[in-house]
């Protein structure tokens, strides 16, 4: 009779340890996935272009759809260059933001932003990153590349470094200019010249429109007077390329300006 109890009583509590492990394993939620990022798409920000590409003072369009299992913490997006030569006034650009706002901690939200793009940055190649992690710390990235372009370009530049005041000066150079040509200054000036008797100053502004205005790429090509007047010495010549959007894009030169 014992023997018969104890089996019993074996039975039953084996019966009750099996039901409790499948009541842990009911109450366990399964593993979720990490999010995925498809139809991520990025250009020039005023035309919402995917053609990865944007312009220097103008701003980047970024957009993604997001499937998230699991709520979205944070999405965080990066955009830098590797070993861009830095012009004269240029400085780097490495572009950090986290975005944790609630329209994006959400499940599957649609990431749209607008980023700045500085004008004192370097034209060239830009590596750019979007990570999102969602609450349980599940990641997923993608990245790319972006051009940044100037929307006004100087290149090719042929410009006469000496000169003799009473005769002319040469200056071309090839201009590209995405919204075409509004027009092109030359500001030509010396610092502290010593002006001698029968000299005058010569600081000078021409304004170039007549054959360039509206055009998208040319060859700037002209020849510049300098003033029998003018002093000896070195001056400084500044090119302003100007677009129909008010774009600028500068060119600097210098000139020794020597007597006959």
């Amino acid at each position: 009779m014992k023997s018969n109890f104890k089996f019993l009583a074996f039975i039953a509590f084996f019966g009750i340890l099996l039901n409790s492990c499948s009541s842990d394993d009911d109450n366990v939620s399964p593993s979720l996935n990490a999010p995925e990022i498809t139809g991520f798409e990025y250009g020039e920000g005023s035309a919402h272009s995917t053609e990865q590409v944007a312009y220097k003072g103008s701003d980047i369009h970024l957009e993604a759809d997001i499937y998230a299992e699991a709520v979205v913490s944070s999405i965080t997006l990066s955009i830098h260059a590797h070993d861009l030569p830095l012009a004269d006034g240029e400085v780097e650009w490495d572009f950090f933001q986290e975005f944790s706002g609630s329209n994006y901690q959400v499940i599957n939200p649609t990431f749209h932003e607008h980023v700045e793009v500085p004008t004192d940055i370097p034209a060239g190649e830009y590596h750019i990153e979007l990570v999102v992690i969602d609450e349980l710390g599940n990641s997923t990235e993608i990245d790319g590349h972006l051009e940044i372009l100037d929307y006004v370009t100087i290149s090719d530049d042929h410009i006469d470094t000496e000169a003799v005041r009473g005769t002319d000066f040469h200056a071309e150079f090839v201009i590209n200019a995405l919204n075409g040509i509004h027009n092109i200054t030359v500001d030509i000036h010396a610092h502290d010249l010593p002006v001698g008797a029968g000299e005058v100053e010569w600081d000078e502004e021409i304004v170039f429109s007549e054959g360039y205005h509206g055009l998208t790429e040319v060859e700037f090509h002209e020849h510049i007077d300098v003033p029998v007047t003018a002093p000896e010495g070195e001056y400084h010549m500044v090119f302003t390329v100007e677009d129909e959007d008010g774009n600028t894009k500068e060119h600097h030169a210098h000139i020794d300006v020597t007597a006959p």
